[in-house]
């Protein structure tokens, strides 16, 4: 059922829309009666003001936007739940836009959003994004952006983990597990992300006299079926490995898919441990071990670091939230 407008009213009672207005938003020059009159029928309209012609009246929508690589990914829903809990608070809305995992779908989704008129960009930037100049122009001309789990290392802030001290940690407790051949399934080497995880790994096995053997790194496009066959690659090799950390939660499914296809036993042949949620630890089978983040975290300082822009604070922050390791059933004792 269509709701009736201030026109709507404003025609039914032969006033001027003005004064409508000016009655459903409390302000003098109605007369008590004409004002009775006015919110009467508006309830029973089922009137409700229009955020949008607000918006333009006042330059101001109250409207943030979005961008993940897959909003149906737990991993991001989680975080993109927080944010909008934490936005709802402070009295915005949120536009939530789905990249694809792909740069050119991303660049559509932040022209979509700004054509929305959003006040601030909260983004996790697609694998394959390489160009940022458009984002940079737009902070540079002061429109508030955020970015968080992925952070391209420039002048704009935002929310990661602890990326390589997580790696390190990961890797010390495969070692730890009796681990010598541990290989390391990440993503494109061009981002960070993957570039911080991978540093901590290598650093762990440096710090054990561990030969780096490059063969045992593989770091591809993130999706499942790349994991898959960078895993049975991993496998097939002359010295496979004992064991492997997936630094993203779609590449530790498909490597426990792959080692179990294999024949293989987790974790007496091969220990994984990977950047998962706790729900898909304790759904697979083993139990994953898996580097634990918190996600809520993550999108209460993402949106906060974007309040702070809204209010004017044009510096730029990096923050660092510590994930942690939680064993299962995947590693050794």
């Amino acid at each position: 059922m269509k709701r009736i407008s201030q026109r709507d009213i404003a025609r039914q009672l032969g006033i001027n829309v003005s004064t409508v207005s000016r009655a459903l938003r409390g302000l003098d020059g109605v007369s008590p009666e004409l004002k009775q009159q006015i919110e009467q029928l508006a309830e029973e309209g089922g009137y409700r003001p229009n955020p949008f012609a607000v918006s333009l009246r006042f330059d101001t929508t109250r409207i943030i936007g979005i961008v993940v690589p897959d909003v149906a990914f737990t991993h991001n829903a989680h975080i993109v739940k927080s944010i909008e809990a934490e936005a709802r608070k402070a009295g915005y809305m949120c536009i939530i836009t789905d990249s694809n995992d792909d740069s050119e779908k991303e660049a559509d989704c932040v022209e979509l959003l700004l054509n929305m008129h959003v006040e601030g960009i909260i983004i996790c930037p697609a694998q394959d994004t390489t160009d940022f100049s458009r984002l940079l122009q737009l902070r540079q001309a002061h429109m508030p952006i955020v970015f968080f789990d992925r952070a391209p290392d420039m002048g704009i802030s935002s929310v990661i983990i602890n990326d390589a001290d997580s790696a390190h940690k990961a890797t010390n407790s495969l070692i730890d597990g009796g681990a010598r051949n541990i290989a390391f399934l990440g993503g494109s080497n061009q981002l960070k992300q993957t570039t911080d995880r991978k540093h901590g790994y290598l650093e762990a096995l440096r710090e054990h006299d561990i030969p780096i053997r490059p063969e045992l790194v593989k770091c591809h496009h993130i999706s499942f079926n790349s994991g898959l066959s960078d895993t049975l690659e991993l496998l097939r090799l002359p010295e496979p490995p004992d064991a492997i950390l997936a630094s993203h939660g779609l590449l530790a499914i498909s490597a426990l898919q792959a080692v179990t296809s294999y024949g293989l036993r987790i974790p007496e042949d091969v220990a994984i441990i990977g950047y998962i949620t706790d729900w898909v630890s304790e759904m697979s089978h083993p139990r994953t071990s898996f580097v634990r983040q918190n996600l809520k975290e993550i999108g209460v300082k993402a949106f906060r670091l974007l309040l702070d822009q809204l209010n004017g604070d044009d510096s730029v922050q990096h923050i660092v939230v510590n994930a942690r390791l939680e064993l299962r059933d995947s590693t050794r004792k």
